[in-house]
């Protein structure tokens, strides 16, 4: 571009030496005289002819002058275009780049969705739970924490139920990590695990410092199969008895909404080491087994004189001393059948389930004269005596009026049952030659719970568990039973004296409580909700040979503050 500049200064420059010439020639001309005609009309055709040629060099020049304007005009847009082009570039790339960060984590969410997760190697921690502080009433005093005792409703007997119980806990607090990853594209691992701070080791104490211990709640490991549709499943879990909501699913049993740690009497439920195995028929079928750990628990009069039954044992190692265990032979075998569906628009949830159970103790017979044993004519000896108990049942959960009215019910009956139940009445007792007896029992449940407003939930619930009298007239002992229920001699009118020895046996627990709970905060950092709760239960027993049942009778409130950061 300069070169091209200097050649068309040269042509200037020469036109213009030219021109000087010219004007130079064309001057000395004028100069000359008058009659020299010839030479001056020799000089006008010059002249006519340097004025053409200056006249073509000025169109030469104008020529050139507008060649190099064209060509300016057109570098100046070309550099203004690359430059534009430049910033263009330089723009849309500093835009990816700062784009680069919102791919990536786009990339990962779509990975990994959900932020409520952490991810490590390969999988991923969600982590639950709630903070509490929680306060009890009970117009008797249970001298117990969150979980109410209902079987131990005082009576008039005892001095404390004379006197009320205030109780201010924490120990409700529960912390728990879901653990899950994919080992296939049809194979599927968790791990969950839970605690709360319920344990009550014998240094604990609220005196100074309330120093009680975590207690394990679940903690398993799960393998779910897609293509057959089966779960595998072992560690300690609700048991598979527990009402789910959502087929026979973990994590979504369903515990009435109470602040009560022992829910409502007729409650089926235990937490408890087990092998699980489920199958899964398309989306609305569900089929269960499971092989959950044995306890059994006793009551009833013991057995005759000369009769030694073993059926508990002092631990050795890995349980607290002061803890009895039962012996066991068989762990309790338990199946559950589950449907879900929508009839009429209300989604429906129903179970069938059924269980058998193993008791076990260790008699010894020594019918020495005199005793109860040689009279009812039972050979001397030691042996191991087993026993087999369990029941049947159902429950329905409901969507009665979608996203306003939920209903909740079942029912189980058998003999053996007691452990299973909120209430914890006895399972078995023992018959005169030192077997030991499931004891026939009835638990039901019934609630609903209305969603008022998307923040307050309500909800009311009633339940009860009734033992079956379980007695034995050995015609050999005439006015001598043995067993659970109304015996033959037995006197109930300690039990109405303060002070007075009871030893009346329990022969129902009933309960009706409600309470609601608010949500006065959802949002990026948790949940916040404020709860109260009131219950008014029953605990009756069986008559005493004069036909006197005394009964005890128990109104408590509860009140919450609960914190979910999860």
């Amino acid at each position: 571009m300069m070169m091209n500049r200097s050649k068309s200064a040269l042509h200037v420059g020469a036109a213009l030496c030219g021109l000087s010439v010219a004007f130079s020639g064309y001057s000395t001309a004028l100069a000359a005289p008058r009659h020299q005609t010839s030479t001056a009309l020799v000089a006008d055709a010059q002249m006519k002819a340097l004025e053409d040629r200056i006249a073509a060099l000025e169109r030469v020049v104008a020529l050139q002058q507008q060649q190099q304007l064209r060509a300016e005009a057109v570098r100046q847009q070309t550099a203004a275009g690359a430059e534009h082009d430049a910033v263009q570039i330089a723009s849309e790339t500093q835009m990816k780049v700062e784009q680069l960060p919102a791919q990536r984590q786009a990339s990962i969410a779509a990975a990994h969705p959900g932020t409520d997760k952490i991810y490590v190697k390969g999988v991923s921690v969600t982590l639950g739970g709630f903070f509490e502080a929680a306060g009890i009433y009970r117009s008797r005093d249970e001298t117990a924490d969150i979980a109410s005792s209902f079987a131990r409703i005082p009576f008039a007997n005892d001095r404390a139920s004379h006197t009320g119980e205030t109780r201010i806990t924490a120990r409700q607090t529960k912390i728990s990590a879901l653990v899950e990853g994919d080992i296939t594209q049809s194979t599927r691992a968790y791990g969950f695990g839970e605690i709360d701070f319920q344990g009550a080791a014998q240094n604990g104490n609220s005196i100074e410092a309330g120093g009680y211990n975590p207690r394990l709640r679940q903690l398993y490991v799960q393998l779910d199969l897609d293509k057959p549709g089966l779960s595998v499943m072992a560690g300690q879990a609700w048991s598979l008895l527990t009402t789910n909501n959502k087929g026979i699913v973990l994590r979504t049993e369903t515990p009435p909404p109470t602040i009560d740690a022992q829910f409502v009497p007729g409650f089926v439920w235990t937490r408890q080491p087990q092998v699980r195995l489920t199958k899964r028929i398309g989306q609305s079928l569900w089929f269960a087994v499971s092989i959950e750990g044995p306890q059994t628990t006793f009551g009833g009069s013991g057995a005759p004189s000369g009769v030694t039954v073993t059926s508990t044992q002092l631990p050795t190692s890995g349980y607290n001393s002061a803890n009895n265990y039962s012996l066991n032979k068989y762990p309790d075998l338990i199946g559950k059948a589950a449907w879900d569906g929508t009839i009429g628009g209300h989604s429906l949830h129903a179970e069938l389930f059924g269980m058998m159970r193993s008791f076990y103790d260790r008699v010894s017979i020594a019918p020495s004269p005199g005793t109860q044993a040689a009279v009812l004519g039972l050979v001397a000896g030691t042996r191991n005596r087993s026993s087999t108990g369990g029941g049947y049942g159902a429950s329905l959960t409901a969507q009665l009026v979608p996203k306003l009215l939920d209903v909740q019910a079942s029912i189980l009956r058998g003999r053996g049952l007691g452990r299973y139940g909120s209430g914890q009445l006895p399972d078995v007792t023992v018959r005169p030659d030192g077997e030991l007896w499931g004891i026939g029992e009835t638990l039901w449940l019934a609630g609903a719970t209305l969603h008022a407003t998307r923040q307050l939930d309500l909800y009311l619930y009633g339940g009860g568990e009734r033992e079956s009298p379980t007695v034995y007239r050995p015609t050999s002992l005439t006015g001598t039973s043995f067993g659970y229920g109304t015996l033959p001699g037995s006197n109930n009118a300690g039990c109405i004296v303060e002070g007075g020895t009871c030893t009346a046996l329990t022969r129902s627990i009933s309960q009706i409580t409600g309470g609601f709970w608010d949500r006065v905060y959802q949002g990026p950092f948790g949940r916040v909700q404020i709860g109260a709760q009131y219950s008014r239960t029953v605990r009756k027993t069986f008559a005493d040979a004069q036909g006197l049942a005394p009964t005890a009778k128990e109104n408590a409130i509860f009140g919450a503050l609960r914190y979910y950061p999860f």
